[in-house]
This record gives C-alpha cells, sequence and structure tokens, in this order.
C-alpha cells in the first residue's frame, strides 16, 4: 500500500483527502514511479473544484519528478532507476507511487534535480509554448504577461526578456512588483494601484502591445484586449480569477481587428517528438542561465490542502511543489 490524495466530491481544499491506495505492476507500455517532488499549478484547483470536470474519485496533480521502480512490456526507452519528470497525460501525480504511460515521460539531465524538475516542466513548458509557438516572440516586440511573479509568470518575463522583448507584467503587491523586476519584467504594473490598461498604453506611447498572455481569466480579459494594438493578439490560457464570459466575436474588429485563441499545452505536446522538443527547448534556457527557477514554497504531500489554500489567496510566488 502506498499513500494518494483523492477527491472524493468535488469543493474547495477541504475535499482534498489522504487516502492509502494500491498501484499495481506496471502493463503494456507503462512505468511504475516512485515520485520524489510534486509540482503545484493553477489547474490542479481547476480539476478540484469541477471547473474543469474529471470523473470521480480522482488524484489531482498533473506534473512530477521522480524515479523509474519498474517498467511494463514494450518499454525499451527506459529502465528501473532513471530519473524522469512529465507533465502531460492523465491527472494522478498528487501520489507517493503511480503508473505512467512510458511515452509521455522525458529523462531528466544528470545537472537537474528532482525538485528542479518538478518545479519547472509544467509551467516552463507552458511558457515555451506561448513565446515561441502560440505567439512567437522577437526581439524588439513588447508583450504584456499577466500574473507576473507567479510560477508561469516569472519564467514567461526571463525567457520575453532573453528573446529580445519588453517586458510588461502585472503583480498584485511591491514585493511581487519587486520578484518580477529581478526575473525580467521591465516595467512592473501594480494592478491594485492604478489602472494597467492605461498604463501599458502610456508605456508603449498609446500603440499597445503585440501580444498579451493571460493567465488570470476573467478579471483580466476586457482589459487586455483594450491594451493590444491593431491586429495584435489576445493569448487567454488560464482561469485563476474565473472563466472568461461569453463575448461577440465583432467585439474584435471593434478593438483593431484582433486576434483571440485559447491554447493549452496538450495542443503543442500531442506527439512525442513535440514533448521531447519542448523539453529539450526549456531544459537548454535553464541550463546557460537565460532561465533560471526557483522554488519558492514546498509543503508536505498529505497537506497538499494547505498548499491549495496558499495558491488560490495569491500568497504564492514563482514555483511551489509537494514533497511524498
Amino acid at each position: 500500500m502506498t499513500h494518494a490524495i483523492r477527491v472524493h466530491q468535488v469543493g474547495g481544499p477541504e475535499v482534498l483527502r489522504w487516502d492509502s491506495i494500491e498501484v499495481g505492476a506496471p502493463g503494456p507500455g507503462q512505468v511504475r514511479l516512485r515520485h520524489t517532488a510534486i509540482g503545484l499549478n493553477f489547474i490542479d484547483t481547476y480539476h478540484r473544484s469541477g471547473l474543469y470536470p474529471l470523473p470521480l474519485p480522482m488524484i489531482p496533480g498533473s506534473e512530477a519528478a521522480g524515479v523509474v521502480e519498474a517498467v511494463g512490456e514494450g518499454v525499451t526507452e527506459l529502465k528501473p532507476g532513471d530519473r524522469v519528470g512529465y507533465c502531460s497525460g492523465p491527472v494522478g501525480a498528487y501520489a507517493e507511487e503511480r503508473l505512467y504511460p512510458a511515452d509521455r515521460l522525458v529523462k531528466l539531465p544528470d545537472w537537474l534535480d528532482e525538485r528542479m524538475a518538478a518545479a519547472m516542466l509544467l509551467q516552463g513548458m507552458t511558457a515555451r509554448y506561448l513565446l515561441r509557438k502560440t505567439y512567437p516572440v522577437r526581439a524588439g516586440d513588447t508583450v504584456l504577461i499577466h500574473a507576473a511573479a507567479g510560477g508561469v509568470g516569472l519564467i514567461a518575463c526571463q525567457w520575453a526578456n532573453a528573446l529580445g522583448a519588453t517586458v510588461i507584467g502585472t503583480v498584485s503587491t511591491p514585493e511581487k512588483a519587486e520578484l518580477a523586476k529581478a526575473h525580467g519584467c521591465h516595467h512592473p504594473i501594480l494592478y491594485t494601484q492604478e489602472d494597467f490598461v492605461a498604463r501599458t498604453r502610456e508605456l508603449t506611447g498609446g500603440r499597445g502591445v503585440e501580444v498579451v498572455y493571460d493567465g488570470v481569466g476573467k478579471d483580466t480579459f476586457m482589459g487586455s484586449l483594450d491594451c493590444l494594438r491593431s491586429r495584435g493578439m489576445m493569448v487567454t490560457f488560464g482561469n485563476a480569477s474565473g472563466p472568461v464570459p461569453p463575448m461577440p466575436p465583432a467585439l474584435l474588429g471593434q478593438k483593431g481587428g484582433l486576434f483571440l485563441t485559447r491554447p493549452s499545452l496538450g495542443h503543442y505536446v500531442a506527439s512525442r517528438d513535440e514533448l521531447l522538443e519542448t523539453a529539450t527547448d526549456l531544459f537548454g534556457v535553464v541550463r546557460d542561465g537565460r532561465v533560471k527557477i526557483n522554488v519558492h514554497q514546498s509543503f508536505a504531500l498529505k497537506d497538499a490542502a494547505e498548499a491549495h489554500r496558499a495558491l488560490e489567496s495569491r500568497r504564492t510566488t514563482g514555483s511551489t511543489i509537494l514533497l511524498p
């Protein structure tokens, strides 16, 4: 027997229960993993609350790192003892051990420890597809990144800066403004004290930004549209404040022929080749120092409810991990 956090009914953090589970032997194409670190991400709260419904009971969690304990029939790329990580594929990371499809795992390079891997894979791969694929940032662009001191935000600010963009970011406190600035955000906007639309327009001489990366959702969506230049792109990739309400497509024309997209990581790592390309790119910018990963908070896995409370109340910055 081993342990996992399970959700038997959707709701607040209090529905996260510490249960005993049986894992069993890996089937064809699977490995059995012993987790050493688990990533905490906002999507975990969407699964817990029912915003993104999953069959119940379920074990939340989309990201972890650990060690291969056993491999199933047909698995040739991995062997027991290999250090691996994942952030795409079936949920179930909030567990001491689990079964996982081998083709959705990436081997960790020798220089990358498992705690850092669990803190960076999902958020780092998200930043990578946003900046390199959804809207490929070029030198000279000006971008707006919401929640600039969050997990995705700190990585995206550094990466966009390294690509030669001018980075504007929204934050909720002076402390978070300093943190974002130290991680590549040229112009932190304290949205609790100033109008982020007016300030963005001022910073761009009235022109607006090429792209907005918005993981906040409802509270920032309409303002984000007003921050864009003509034919700019609105990328809404998360719902931290709640889902974006319905909007008539004609509004995009009225605001300057804007582009709107709602991507997710799964769209960009659907094939194994795409997954490995994304991981390789992320590992490269971390190893050469263009992007630094800091684990700012850690919680025991059995205390996942407290971790969710901290995340949803915006008491966290950067990356957070759960430790089995």
